[in-house]
This record gives structure tokens, C-alpha cells and sequence, in this order.
């Protein structure tokens, strides 16, 4: 399920943007302020609203840090914020004067991208506040921009419903209209992004008018969207399938964002509000693709795992500490009741019990797991589950980049055989594929 947690209504007007950082959340309005909260208990933060433009504020985003935000209005200015006091660091102005519609940080945070209504992008040094490259569409407004998740290029969307792919130094790789009607948004999944070529995947549908505002989960397995029929969608994008629909907005749906690390998701709306909802295990196991399953070995998990099992687990206080000590899936197996209190300075003992309670679950549910796996599941170069199995010319199973590996070392021998290989060709082996996954599915449960 996904529960209405809490309502903001402190703007005066329309709510234009949405964005978390790992401790706060940001929201702007068309009543020219920016607004800061603690994600610990949604209160305004002392030194909240932030006010310095003098037209409605469009766009706000955090550094990856989460140390600075940016927000762009229609004054034609970029300003970036102390999110610590609240303080301004820089106001840019866009060389055109025009009013600024979007702003992204780069994933390294070196860059920040404006859009304005006139076309016009800017790419910012952060450090210096300087420009430091400057390019434009031929048509259109720009009202969206992301960053593909190692930064090397970015996407600007344009109110004639062109996509633009940018690099680093902001020569225009690709362009292609996309939209009949206009882009109003755009974002990228975290799943590594290779090359820059624009090619369409599907289309979801799910809405009766048009979408405003769409974001990815941070793990990338689910998408939300925002609309003018008032309604939030949250899709799962490995089968495309509906999860939920929300309701509670009563006027258009205007932004939409997930929390970093925390089952969270912020919408806001022209109604003035801005819902944080909060999702329960059930609907990520849900929106888990194959990749998710076989995060069922916990020593596979990141630290950013180990963070969402202790929120599922009522233990969220604990997030911090574990992230302080990069805590991952085998730190977090190997953990005693000593190094919880030596180590991690956890001093109630109820506390400590509860942890060591919740991991030995963890412990006995791997020992079962792993003893019941098929050999044919089996990598013969890993040892491990197979995530992704393709069939050597040996006719031997393999998972793919451990074959891909032991091929790239100028090992052109059989793993299996060590006779010479025929061919180093790999063919997905989808049929041992489905296989393994509704095996996964039979023993999660």
C-alpha cells in the first residue's frame, strides 16, 4: 500500500516544484518562495521560507550532497542556497534575461544547468558561480532538463516537444521531437545509461489528460506522474503495469519526487498543498525486476539496501549510524551484540536486541536459500545465483559478465573443458533465465 502520511499547505499559491535531499525536502511556488522541511518529523526548518526572487519560482533541486539548492523564477535569476542557514551563495543571471523554467545539478555537482523560456541553456560552474558554456534550441521554451547518471551528457526538453542530448561541454550530440504537444518534464533512471542515442521504448498510459510531472525511484523500478486529471500514477517499469492511483489532490498535479533513501514520494499540486506519502514493503517487493530479486542474499546488498531493510523494519533512526560506518549486506551479517554497542555506539539494550533479532531473520533466511539453490542455476566460474545466464560455444551456461571477464584476460578456453573455445560469442540463455526468476519467486516468498 501506499499511505498518506502528511499534508504541506504553507504556500500561498500554486506548488511548481518538489525535490528531497537524504534530510530534507524542498518545495517552491508561484508566491515566490522557497520552502525547507525536515524529513524527520515534516517541520519547517527556522531559517524556511527562503526569499529572494521576485516572480514565481519554478524549479528547485539539491546538490547530490544535499549541502546546496538551487532555484530558478521567472525574474530570469538562478540562486543557489546555504541549505544549512538559508543563506545565498549566488544568484545567476541568465545572459538572455529570460525567464529561467528549470534548473538540474550535475551528479559530481561541478555543473548546474539552467533552461530559460527563450530557449537558451547555461551550463554554471559551481565552485566559481561563473557560465561557463551557453547553447539554445531553435523553438520552443526549455521546461525540462536531467543529467544521465554518470553525468557525461544531459536531456532539455522543449515546449515544441523536442528532446536535445547535450555533453559536458554543451555541443548538441542529438535532437528529435518527441512530443506532439510539448514536453512539460523529463528524468532519467539510475540504470547505467551507455551512449547517447534517442530511442523510443513504450508509452504508458493511465492518464485522461496531460501529464505535467514524472520521476524514477531511486532504484529505477518504479515511475511516478503527475496530471492535469488531478491524478498520481505510480507505474512499474519492468512490465509497465499500474501499481497505484492517488487521489487526494484536488486541482492539477504539478511535481513529483521520490525520497533518496527513504520509502517516501512528495507531490505537489496547484491546489497548494504538497502529500508525502509513504510506501510499505509489499509495494516494492512489488516493483522489484529481476536484478532486485537476486538481492535476496543479503551479503549482495549496498549500503543503500541495508538503508531501506532498516526503514522496513521500524529501525529508521538507525539509518544515519549504519550509513556513518558503511554498514553494507556482509558488514551488516557479520554485526554481534558487542560491535552494535562498541562500534556503532548503540546504547539501549532493547534497541540492540531488536537489531540482532532482525539480522539472525536475515542469517537463517540466507543458510536456506543457498542450500536449496539447483546446480544448473549455478555460475561454474562464480559459484553464485546467475543474474543474467548466456550459453557459451563450450553449450555451457555461464553468467555473463563473469564469462565476458574471463574471456577479456585472453582466456579463450572453456571454462568447463579448458579445450579451446570456437567461438567467444555469448548468447542470452532467456530460456534458464525465466527459470531462475520464477524459482526466485517460489522461495521469497
Amino acid at each position: 500500500m501506499v499511505k498518506l502520511i502528511h499534508t504541506l499547505a504553507d504556500h500561498g499559491d500554486d506548488v511548481n516544484c518538489c525535490a528531497f535531499s537524504f534530510s530534507l525536502l524542498a518545495t517552491c511556488s508561484l508566491d515566490k518562495t522557497i520552502r525547507l522541511y525536515s524529513l524527520s518529523d515534516f517541520t519547517e526548518l527556522p531559517h524556511s521560507p527562503l526569499k529572494f526572487h521576485t516572480y514565481a519560482v519554478h524549479c528547485c533541486c539539491f546538490s547530490p550532497s544535499g549541502h546546496i539548492l538551487a532555484s530558478c523564477s521567472t525574474d530570469g535569476t538562478t540562486v543557489l542556497w546555504n541549505t544549512e542557514n538559508g543563506q545565498t551563495l549566488a544568484v545567476m543571471e541568465q545572459p538572455s534575461g529570460s525567464p529561467v523554467r528549470v534548473c538540474q545539478f550535475s551528479p559530481d555537482s561541478t555543473c548546474l544547468a539552467s533552461g530559460a523560456a527563450d530557449g537558451t541553456v547555461v551550463l554554471w560552474n559551481v565552485q566559481s558561480y561563473k557560465l561557463y558554456r551557453c547553447g539554445s534550441v531553435k523553438d520552443g521554451s526549455l521546461v525540462a532538463c536531467a543529467f544521465s547518471p554518470n553525468g557525461s551528457f544531459f536531456v532539455t526538453g522543449s515546449s515544441c516537444g523536442d528532446l536535445t542530448v547535450w555533453d559536458d561541454k554543451m555541443r548538441c550530440l542529438h535532437s528529435e521531437k518527441a512530443h506532439d504537444l510539448g514536453i512539460t518534464c523529463c528524468n532519467f533512471s539510475s540504470q547505467p545509461v551507455s551512449g547517447f542515442e534517442l530511442k523510443y521504448k513504450s508509452t504508458l498510459s493511465g492518464h485522461c489528460a496531460p501529464v505535467l510531472a514524472c520521476a524514477f525511484s531511486h532504484d529505477g523500478q518504479m515511475l511516478v506522474s503527475g496530471s492535469v486529471d488531478k491524478l498520481v500514477i505510480i507505474y512499474d517499469t519492468n512490465t509497465e503495469n499500474i501499481l497505484h492511483t492517488l487521489t487526494q489532490h484536488t486541482r492539477y498535479v504539478t511535481t513529483c519526487a521520490f525520497a533518496t533513501h527513504t520509502l517516501l514520494l512528495a507531490t505537489g499540486s496547484m491546489d497548494k498543498t504538497v502529500n508525502i506519502w509513504q510506501f510499505d514493503l509489499e509495494t516494492l517487493c512489488q516493483a522489484r525486476s529481476t536484478e532486485d530479486h537476486l538481492k535476496q542474499f543479503t551479503e549482495d546488498w549496498s549500503e543503500k539496501d541495508v538503508s531501506t531493510w532498516l526503514c522496513a523494519q521500524g529501525l529508521k533512526d538507525l539509518v544515519g549510524i549504519f550509513k556513518m560506518n558503511n554498514i553494507d549486506g556482509k558488514e551488516l551479517l557479520n554485526l554481534t551484540k558487542e560491535s552494535l554497542a562498541d562500534d556503532l555506539k548503540i546504547e539501549s539494550l532493547g534497541l540492540r536486541s531488536k537489531v540482532l533479532r532482525k539480522i539472525e531473520e536475515l542469517r537463517t533466511r540466507v543458510k536456506s536459500l543457498s542450500s536449496e539453490i539447483p546446480d544448473e542455476f549455478i555460475c561454474p566460474i562464480t559459484r553464485e545465483l546467475m543474474k543474467d545466464p548466456v550459453i557459451a560455444s563450450d553449450g555451457y551456461s555461464y553468467e555473463k559478465e563473469a564469462m565476458e571477464n574471463w574471456i577479456s584476460t585472453k582466456k579463450r578456453t572453456s571454462p568447463m573443458t579448458n579445450l579451446v573455445l570456437s567461438s567467444v560469442v555469448l548468447t542470452p540463455n532467456r530460456t534458464l533465465k525465466m527459470a531462475i526468476n520464477r524459482w526466485l519467486e517460489t522461495h521469497q516468498k
